[in-house]
């Protein structure tokens, strides 16, 4: 998000009063573009301790969360109770379901209904399984699972990266199918590459800078599907990381590993307040660029520079066309 920075404007007519954060994903408005993006299941009482906790903390800041793969709960029906802590700690919150690409319809099905999810994330993991020693080696019609499933669940689906990144090539097989969103979960975020290199007898170290910047992937994503949503997430800290990446594309960001270090180290009540800062320092950042809604940010011109630019450009997706753009008038 370095490479990314805005042209000032000096006279953006707006006023922070009168700026929307709300967002809509999967035909359904969230108040804010911030959520808590997957990130534990299994595990134990620790885990639902946890679960329990950044659920609270959602229901305080009125955003929405994910769950971590709840593949864990289908296979040790005792694990349950670690992600239904989440539903219990906040039941009248939006929640997403989390599963992987491997998963059955049924299987699909049942986690959305183990804790009433108002979505369903499916997680695309190659990386993280190939670097695994018991991980899958076989990635084959994950497209068609996908597909089946949409067809079974009732809720919106959206399918997101590991950490690794989405881009055009993916995104365009994922727009032909009847997905809600797109999570890019770029580079840049939690490495699990590295983090199974670091058990594993053989180190298979040429993964550990393996993926898709996040910043790219949001654009790469946009531009591949470009009649689905974009959800950014992979390394996201701060306000100006979510702007940026609302900026580039995205409708929502999602924030994990961050978010949960802040919980870990300073208590839920710093977290809680970490985001409600989020929030308003969002709005500072819209009202200085003079865009009144989300959707008035997808056309504030920025340049990009460094990598990101070269990654871009060597694409073919013209980076200069975003410092170009004509900003929505904020009365609009």
């Amino acid at each position: 998000m370095d490479h990314i920075q805005f042209v000032h404007r000096s006279l953006p007519g707006s006023s922070v009063h009168d700026i929307s954060l709300s967002t809509e994903i999967g035909g359904l408005q969230w108040s804010s573009p911030i959520f808590v993006n997957a990130m534990t299941g299994g595990g134990g009482k620790a885990t639902a301790d946890i679960n329990r906790q950044l659920a609270e903390a959602a229901h305080e800041c009125d955003i929405p969360m994910a769950v971590g793969s709840q593949m864990s709960a289908i296979r040790h029906p005792e694990e349950r109770k670690t992600f239904v802590a989440a539903r219990k700690a906040n039941p009248a919150g939006f929640i997403f379901a989390n599963i992987g690409s491997e998963a059955t319809p049924d299987e699909a099905q049942a986690v959305c209904e183990m804790i009433e999810a108002n979505a369903l994330q499916i997680h695309l993991n190659v990386i993280q399984e190939l670097a695994m020693p018991e991980g899958d080696r076989d990635f084959r019609h994950a497209l068609e699972r996908i597909a089946d499933i949409c067809e079974r669940v009732q809720v919106p689906v959206i399918v997101k990266e590991t950490g690794f990144g989405i881009g055009f090539e993916t995104a365009k097989l994922l727009g032909k199918l009847s997905i809600n969103a797109i999570d890019t979960a770029g580079f840049g975020g939690t490495n699990f590459a590295a983090i199974e290199n670091k058990r594993a007898t053989r180190s298979m170290s040429f993964f550990n800078q393996w993926g898709i910047p996040t910043a790219v992937s949001i654009v790469e994503s946009a531009i591949g599907a470009p009649d689905k949503t974009i959800i950014a997430s992979g390394g996201l800290q701060n306000a100006e990381d979510v702007v940026k990446s609302l900026a580039l594309g995205a409708s929502a960001a999602g924030m994990s590993g961050f978010l949960l270090n802040i919980l870990m180290m300073d208590g839920q009540e710093a977290l809680i307040d970490y985001i409600n800062q989020m929030k308003l320092d969002i709005r500072m950042m819209m009202c200085a660029l003079g865009a009144k809604s989300i959707k008035h940010l997808h056309s504030v011109p920025l340049v990009i520079s460094g990598h990101t630019e070269h990654w871009l450009r060597s694409r073919g997706m013209k980076p200069e066309r975003f410092a170009v753009r004509v900003p929505v008038s904020f009365d609009s």
